[in-house]
């Protein structure tokens, strides 16, 4: 959202974020922040979301918090909103993000939907100085109890889609080195030392959107890059011909890899795939297109980044596209 305001000179100017009175027509590194719209169906109807209390502003917001140095932007928001509910979120659809000032300073919160991860999960955080009351409320309350407008955007943003939604993570294998300098079978060249510490970090991104089934490329830089998601999170994975581009011959066909991605998608149900670069993009625009999607140019992803789609469970359309690389 872009604000348009005047100097004091009467030159116009925009932002992302609202006027201020440091940088005008500059650049300020925002403070950097995630949380999410925790949500439940109610028990007599309805839907309700978690609100939380800060004793020392006696406010109420949602569950949000600003990432540690280093720290990857869905990793840090999981982790805000388990410390501030003790409730371990299952990410859904990305929300826009919210763009204010705290203290003259521009500060930027990611936002997800998100169930518990047990559905029977009580709210039993101790208060602190932090956070004092942790409820369930119901949505049109928590609208008019939220102190903050921005805070009441999100929720807006949240009830203006799908609430129930699978994720389809499109994943590019990890670094494995130049194809040049492997004289094997290149079905066999294995990852690099980046690509290994790559592939061991990439459960963490994984597990938040409720730890999917995996599909793999039958290479073994695909296989390797989700064999830790797998194994961590107690995963399936099976391997796919279609997906596969092979070192010989007509290396890959892109029909087959369409209607093989294709068959996930008609599944309705969270998936993760790991595949090679040649492919991502044909990938996406069969994905894009069959689920009623603008195409964008940029579908390609480089080495150890991956894309999520969230799927609504109820039509199959597409409710957000986010993109990730595995190092922050």
């Amino acid at each position: 959202m872009k604000d348009e305001h005047s100097t004091p000179d009467g030159i116009r100017v925009t932002s992302a974020f609202p006027p201020r009175e440091t940088a005008v027509g500059g650049y300020l590194e925002p403070i950097r922040a995630g949380g999410a719209v925790l949500w439940r169906e109610a028990p007599g109807g309805g839907r309700e979301v978690v609100l939380v209390r800060r004793p020392d502003r006696g406010d109420w917001t949602l569950p949000k918090g600003k990432l540690k140095g280093g720290e990857h932007i869905i990793t840090g928001s999981v982790r805000e909103v388990a410390e501030e509910t003790g409730v371990t979120p299952v990410l859904g659809r990305r929300l826009p993000p919210q763009r204010y000032l705290k203290d003259g300073w521009p500060k930027q919160v990611e936002w997800w939907a998100a169930t518990p991860a047990d559905p029977r999960a009580e709210l039993d955080r101790r208060p602190d100085d932090e956070i004092d009351l942790v409820e369930w409320v119901p949505l049109e309350e928590a609208r008019t109890r939220i102190t903050y407008d921005h805070d009441v955007r999100v929720l807006d943003n949240f009830r203006a889609g799908p609430a129930r939604t699978f994720p389809v993570v499109l994943v590019r294998h990890m670094s494995a080195g130049d194809k040049r300098g492997w004289s094997g079978n290149d079905l066999l060249r294995p990852l690099d030392e980046q690509g290994r510490a790559d592939a061991l970090a990439l459960p963490r991104l994984l597990s938040p959107y409720g730890r999917p089934d995996a599909v793999s490329s039958a290479a073994a830089r695909c296989t390797e890059s989700l064999l830790p998601y797998t194994v961590e999170c107690d995963a399936p994975m099976y391997t796919e011909r279609a997906l596969t581009v092979r070192p010989t011959g007509r290396s890959y066909d892109i029909g087959e890899a369409r209607a093989a991605f294709a068959a996930l998608l008609d599944r309705c149900e969270p998936v993760v795939v790991c595949t090679h670069g040649e492919l991502v993009p044909h990938l996406m625009a069969e994905a894009l297109e069959r689920l009623g999607a603008p195409v964008t140019q940029q579908l390609g992803l480089r080495k150890g980044s991956l894309w999520v789609l969230h799927v609504s469970a109820d039509g199959g359309a597409l409710a957000g596209a986010e993109r990730h690389t595995v190092r922050p």
